[in-house]
């Protein structure tokens, strides 16, 4: 699934660079089709970032 949605690749942490799973929010409608992608996703603030971005 990560292939899929294009969200597996180069990383970095402390200088160090590996392979990992980008952080992304995908916003699906109920037919399966990606309406929103949110690429900077705001950790501790993910939840708020969605519900602006829905305009709720």
């Amino acid at each position: 699934m990560v292939q899929d949605y294009d969200v597996w690749g180069m990383k970095k942490f402390m200088g160090r660079e590996y392979m990992g799973t980008h952080r992304v929010t995908f916003i699906i409608d109920e037919k399966g089709k990606i309406e929103h992608i949110i690429d900077k996703v705001e950790t501790d603030n993910s939840t708020q970032q969605v519900l602006d971005l829905l305009g709720l």
